[in-house]
């Protein structure tokens, strides 16, 4: 019997996933400087719970699918698809509330078996750690289920919609952090070598494990329901403090300055700057108890939206042309999503009452998706 024709993942589900990004940022601005409330799935935390659960979930499932059956991608993004509609325009109903986490879960039972052969701990983490942000929306669920039917029981726990959030935020920091060494680091190192430079640090197993030991002990005390918000972000932020400069010194370590004639390699380590940048920005705002947003932001479109951007560009011309990205789309995208970031965190905590520059923060951000979207589009043409 002929096996069922499979193809790759990520062409399904790249260009989706670019696309919700470029929209969902400039429309949740729309939605609140506009005064209508529309696309409703927007407003408050909304944005946020698109870009972690729909977005993000998306890159998870176009990176780590491989190739599947055409039966498997088409019905993982339909429900993908479905349920980035209906939270759009009815995020209270039961279809939206439900089709994220059943999602989430379909592809945590497609993904997480694929990383369980690993040998060593530091390798075991990915399997786990893709589960706990799969499980993210069914948490949410939980709560917002809670406060629908237990309104006194959700009110004497500590753990918010909020905190989950944050927690997503982290957790893919983390995932970010380990992925994002393991591309960064031998290709830095085959390119040092090809200059004639012996490279001073390739994976760093020690800083990897240190820094997979930080956040995690910076994401458990958030998910933790009976700890108190000032224990949790506390403790939490002097992790996030000394993953930041783990962070730091490990990209440092690489000499990726070296890498001129690789501006994807480049980008990679703006990237991972990002990610340092966000997670010391974040420790000072959690333990000083301060408005979070603008450090997790630097974080979200700094660090996931150059690391991304660089993720998508990178396996699409290798794919199609067995080539790095070119320069002009790698430095076009990563400076408009360094922008977008800048932006973002000088608008502060109270960021609608600077609209301007909230608004080119979103249309860089938006810009840099688009462009990606449409150069997926025409490169996929020949895979």
């Amino acid at each position: 019997m002929k096996a069922p024709a499979k193809r790759p993942a990520f062409l399904l589900f790249f260009p989706p996933a670019a696309l919700l990004a470029a929209a969902v940022v400039p429309l949740s601005v729309w939605a609140v400087l506009s005064g209508t409330g529309w696309p409703p799935g927007l407003l408050g935390s909304g944005h946020g719970h698109e870009l972690i659960f729909g977005f993000a979930l998306a890159l998870i499932a176009g990176y780590t699918l491989g190739n599947q059956p055409r039966q498997v991608l088409y019905s993982l993004l339909g429900l993908w698809l479905a349920a980035r509609l209906t939270w759009l325009l009815m995020p209270d109903s039961w279809l939206a509330l439900l089709l994220s986490p059943a999602f989430a879960l379909l592809l945590a039972w497609h993904v997480v078996p694929r990383f369980n052969a690993a040998k060593k701990w530091r390798n075991k983490i990915t399997g786990p750690l893709i589960l706990t942000v799969c499980l993210l929306p069914v948490a949410w669920l939980g709560l917002l289920v809670a406060w629908r039917y237990w309104p006194d029981l959700a009110r004497s726990l500590p753990l918010t919609t909020q905190r989950l959030l944050h927690a997503g935020v982290l957790c893919l920091l983390l995932l970010m952090m380990f992925m994002g060494g393991r591309l960064i680091a031998p290709a830095a190192a085959v390119t040092l070598e090809r200059q004639g430079h012996e490279p001073r640090a390739r994976l760093q197993p020690h800083m990897e494990s240190a820094l997979i030991i930080l956040l995690g002990l910076a994401i458990l005390p958030l998910l933790l329901p009976w700890l108190s918000d000032t224990i949790s972000y506390r403790w939490s932020g002097l992790c996030l403090i000394a993953a930041g400069g783990v962070l730091a010194v490990r990209c440092l370590r690489w000499e990726l300055w070296r890498c001129a004639e690789r501006p994807d390699l480049l980008a990679f380590g703006i990237g991972y700057a990002w990610l340092a940048l966000g997670s010391i920005a974040s420790g000072v705002a959690f333990i000083n108890q301060n408005a979070t947003a603008p450090a997790l932001h630097l974080i979200t479109i700094g660090g996931l939206g150059t690391l991304s951007t660089g993720v998508m560009l990178r396996l699409y011309f290798q794919r199609s042309s067995k080539t790095p990205p070119r320069t002009g789309w790698v430095w076009s995208i990563t400076g408009l999503i360094a922008i977008a970031a800048v932006l973002r965190y000088i608008s502060g905590p109270a960021a609608f009452a600077q609209p301007l520059l909230l608004s080119l923060s979103a249309a860089s951000w938006t810009l840099a998706y688009l462009a990606l979207t449409v150069k997926m589009l025409r490169l996929g043409r020949s895979l």
